[in-house]
């Protein structure tokens, strides 16, 4: 038996679905200003569901999001905002990891915009500073090329933390990132740039067996969290100021998920949890299972 690091599940989804709120470009950054106290809710339940693991609402907290709305001077504060209110959760909870969440620069499932490495790391340098006093591990997600998990990989050394690096795959061919590079090539980002563990997110969960085996020979700690989103990849690609408007599935019932979950743990992923639109329930049920089955919930 395994033991298995189990993160939480999606928090922007389920911000903007819990504050009744239309989404706007912001994202969960503009419900965390609107609605104090709602992250740390949602990091309660997660905790209550057996996650082990609170995943920071720092994802989009970006200048590049925030220059847009005129919002970027509260860049520092948001991030304290989203820290806290993880704190807060944790310690009600009495246990856990903090995972300081960075985002991709430009849009999620946008490779095209990736910036040149240059451009990026220090972006991601001054945020893991920022975050690096009140986190265990950074965590790097939805990574959807090369480019831009070089420049987030070499953002994060600032912080002095274990790194998480997490891609986002193509819905289906989970061998390739969104940007069409292969997986496997990560082996020589990782090679470079000191990285605790390797990850995919953010993908069809239909998508993410084919990602572990190309994760699994890179020797790194790994695993998956997936999303309930319907196909992405053969969407047309957003506009980079919309806000993500994709369509959720009715058919991903925590049942579904969790059996999707024991496959990947079944090709040696120890780090599993969920992405947007994979809430409480799912991560409850999957904490049910993982002990039913024997593992240990680290």
């Amino acid at each position: 038996m395994a033991r298995i690091t189990l993160l939480d599940g999606g928090m922007g989804q389920e911000l903007v679905a819990r504050s009744g709120d239309a989404p706007t470009p912001l994202w969960a950054t503009r419900v965390m200003i609107d609605h104090p106290g709602l992250v740390k809710a949602i990091h309660d339940d997660y905790f209550d569901a057996g996650a082990s693991v609170a995943t920071t609402n720092t994802y989009n907290i970006l200048h590049d999001r925030l220059e847009g709305v005129g919002l970027d001077a509260l860049f520092h504060a948001l991030h304290l905002r989203a820290l806290a209110e993880a704190h807060e959760a944790r310690a009600r909870a009495g246990r856990g990891l903090i995972a300081g969440s960075m985002g991709p620069l430009g849009e999620s499932y946008r490779p095209d915009l990736t910036p040149d490495v240059a451009v990026s790391a220090p972006i991601y340098a001054e945020k893991a500073r920022i975050l690096a006093p009140h986190v265990d591990v950074i965590l790097l997600e939805t990574m959807s090329s090369l480019g831009l998990a070089e420049g987030a990989l070499q953002g994060a050394q600032a912080a002095g933390k274990p790194v998480w690096l997490s891609v986002s795959v193509h819905d289906r061919d989970g061998s390739k990132l969104r940007s069409g590079e292969p997986v496997a090539s990560l082996a020589d980002l990782v090679a470079k740039y000191p990285t605790a563990a390797v990850l995919a997110n953010c993908s069809m969960p239909e998508a993410m067996a084919e990602a572990m085996r190309a994760l699994a020979p890179i020797g790194l700690p790994f695993g998956a969290y997936a999303n309930g989103f319907s196909e992405i990849s053969s969407l047309p690609l957003p506009d980079e100021v919309a806000a993500p408007d994709y369509t959720h599935r009715h058919d991903l019932t925590p049942e579904r998920y969790t059996a999707f979950v024991m496959q990947w743990i079944d090709l040696g992923a120890s780090i599993v949890g969920g992405c947007c639109e994979v809430g409480p329930a799912h991560i409850r049920h999957l904490a049910a299972a993982l002990r039913a089955a024997g593992h240990e919930i680290a």
